[in-house]
C-alpha cells in the first residue's frame, strides 16, 4: 500500500512505518512542505530498483537484440508483426470469454 507521511511524522512513528515497510510492504512517500523528498521502501523493491540502475535493462537489451542479428529489417518486422497479431488475439479471446454472453431472445407464444 503506498502512504505518505511528513517528515515530522517520520521522526515520530518510524518504528510503525518501518513494521509497515518490512512486513507489509507499504511504501512511504516522505513529504516536507507538501512536496515528496523521499521515500521508504522495503528491500526486495529496493533491489530491483538498483539493479535497474546498473544497466540490467541494457544487458537484457543487448540479448535480445543478439537474438535478431542475422535476421534482416524486413524479417524483424513481420516476426513483429505476427507477435503483435497474436497478442491481440488471445486479448480479443480473454475478453470474449470473460464477458457475460447476450441473452437470446427466446420467447415462444402460446396459443
Amino acid at each position: 500500500m503506498l502512504r505518505e507521511a511528513t517528515a515530522m511524522n517520520v521522526r515520530q512513528n518510524l518504528g510503525e512505518l518501518l513494521n509497515g515497510v518490512q512486513y507489509r510492504h507499504d511504501n512511504v512517500v516522505i513529504t516536507k512542505a507538501g512536496k515528496p523528498v523521499a521515500a521508504l521502501v522495503d528491500m526486495a523493491t529496493f533491489e530491483r530498483m538498483r539493479r535497474k540502475n546498473d544497466g540490467e535493462f541494457e544487458r537484457l537489451w543487448a540479448q535480445v537484440a543478439k537474438g535478431f542479428e542475422d535476421l534482416s529489417e524486413e524479417e524483424v518486422e513481420k516476426l513483429a508483426s505476427q507477435a503483435l497479431e497474436e497478442a491481440r488475439d488471445e486479448i480479443a479471446q480473454r475478453a470474449s470469454a470473460a464477458s457475460p454472453s447476450a441473452p437470446t431472445n427466446s420467447s415462444s407464444t402460446k396459443t
